[in-house]
């Protein structure tokens, strides 16, 4: 029986059965969860994976091309597992080269369907116990250990257990929930907007990347950020940003509502397709229901004027219509924990090197202002390290994070929040958790040399490490 007070309701205690128990239990199913219990699940441990959604692949399958395979010198910085994933994409014409882009460094497009599709083949294949429609709502602890989770499914309320449990929710849900101390936003608080994508058919994307290719540059009446006309003449796959022209005109003529300064056309892989990133909710939290629903209701609101704009002032759209929205807000932010390192912007920026490195990254500091309608972006000149230390949380001692959840700063996180490096992460997190369950230690305790051993011989790229100055390398030896 529930007893009621004036703002809650006191349940009663009750008995949780257990549902599964898993040497490895990776929560969340998106570009880091894919790799993760694919990597943990190499050598034959028992590795389960829970999804709130009816499929895996998450940011992957709402329209967005994968951003940050290649680096800023155009050498290919992500391998390993997420490029065996790209490549059996590709086996079903689900996803195209890596194509150099002079704003994104890198751009793949993958088609949505077909990241569902592989994901969960490669996944099955592997020996990963996949539950779908299961949400975390709890975690199980024994003191400064977290046993698993307790989920939430049409199943009933039940616990999940691993001897090592990887958080791969991006929004940090299980470190939170056990503890873990997290951040959000900005020094405001202010988080990046999400977008609600939607997609297109019927655009001739010839006509759209030939009118931006073929203007003189002293005619030219609109621009595209940082991507040079050339680039569009010589690319038949693209992602336009910019056109601030052409919104702009069409607020002034028609009154359209416009949350984005900035046209943001993303080609898709079917002819005549394509994905439009352009709705912009701020205020958003992604960590509230309410908010996400918020969210939802107003990303569709603004579709219909972005749509009008479209067609009546981009060359190629003229016959264009609407098929679809994505199944998800895309999430650009909400919590990172605080780990055993914190990633700042001069990491990014300075290229730094770690001794704990376990993925590189090139992507630049990317961030959707949370107060107005524009973006900031930093490039570094070349790449940067992920360190291990940043996805192993405080307070927790059997737990690992991989995704943009990890400890960073708000402005590094704007650098390695994309899929490409969240795969990395996600890789490396699922080697370690192995790892760790095979020699009965902590994440924290195990030797990173034996992460980046494995890592290499799976084909994940890694820079040399940094030769220190030479007094350093004295004073060590004194």
């Amino acid at each position: 029986m529930t007893t009621e007070t004036a703002r809650s309701i006191q349940e009663p205690a009750r008995t949780t059965p257990i549902f599964a128990e898993y040497d490895v239990l990776v929560v969340g199913g998106g570009p880091a969860g894919l790799t993760s219990a694919l990597a943990a699940a190499e050598d034959g441990l028992r590795v389960g994976l829970i999804e709130s959604r009816s499929f895996v692949g998450g940011n992957m399958t709402i329209g967005l091309p994968v951003l940050g395979f290649l680096g800023q010198k155009g050498n290919q910085i992500i391998e390993g597992l997420p490029q065996k994933f790209i490549d059996r994409l590709k086996e079903r014409s689900g996803a195209s080269e890596h194509r150099p882009c002079p704003l994104h460094m890198g751009i793949t497009l993958v088609e949505p369907e077909a990241v569902k599709t592989v994901a969960l083949e490669m996944l099955t294949e592997a020996g990963v116990d996949v539950r779908f429609y299961t949400f975390c709502a709890g975690v199980v602890m024994d003191g400064d250990r977290i046993r698993g989770v307790i989920t939430e499914s049409k199943s009933g309320r039940g616990a999940i257990l691993g001897k090592v449990v990887i958080d791969c929710t991006g929004d940090a849900d299980v470190a939170y929930r056990a503890g873990v101390p997290c951040e959000k936003g900005n020094e405001n608080g202010g988080m990046q907007p999400p977008t609600l994508m939607f997609c297109l058919a019927g655009v001739d994307t010839e006509k759209l990347r030939m009118s931006i290719a073929d203007q003189p540059k002293g005619a030219r009446t609109y621009l595209t950020d940082f991507i040079p006309a050339e680039y569009f003449g010589q690319n038949h796959q693209f992602i336009i940003v910019g056109l601030r022209e052409l919104i702009a005109k069409a607020q002034t003529e028609m009154g359209l509502r416009i949350p984005n300064e900035r046209t943001i056309i993303i080609t898709g892989l079917r002819q005549g397709e394509v994905w439009i990133n352009m709705t912009r909710v701020k205020g958003v939290d992604g960590t509230d229901a309410a908010s996400l629903t918020m969210g939802e209701i107003e990303g569709r609101k603004q579709i219909d004027d972005i749509v009008t704009y479209l067609v009546n002032y981009v060359p190629g759209f003229e016959k264009a219509h609407f098929t679809k929205t994505a199944p998800f807000l895309g999430i650009r932010e909400t919590r990172r924990i605080v780990g055993q390192y914190v990633m700042t912007q001069e990491d990014v920026l300075s290229c730094r090197h770690f001794d704990d490195a376990i993925a590189v990254a090139s992507y630049p500091i990317d961030i959707h202002r949370p107060a107005d309608d524009g973006c900031t972006l930093i490039w570094c000149g070349d790449c940067y390290d992920i360190p291990y230390r940043s996805l192993i949380p405080t307070k927790v001692s059997n737990l690992i994070v991989a995704g943009r959840s990890i400890s960073a700063t708000h402005e590094a996180m704007g650098a390695i929040r994309v899929m490409a490096t969240c795969m990395a992460m996600g890789e490396a997190a699922g080697r370690a958790a192995k790892i760790s369950v095979r020699g009965n230690r902590t994440p924290a305790e195990i030797d990173v040399e034996e992460i980046r051993r494995q890592q290499l011989e799976h084909g994940v790229y890694l820079r040399e490490r940094e030769e220190k100055p030479a007094e350093a390398q004295l004073e060590k030896a004194l």
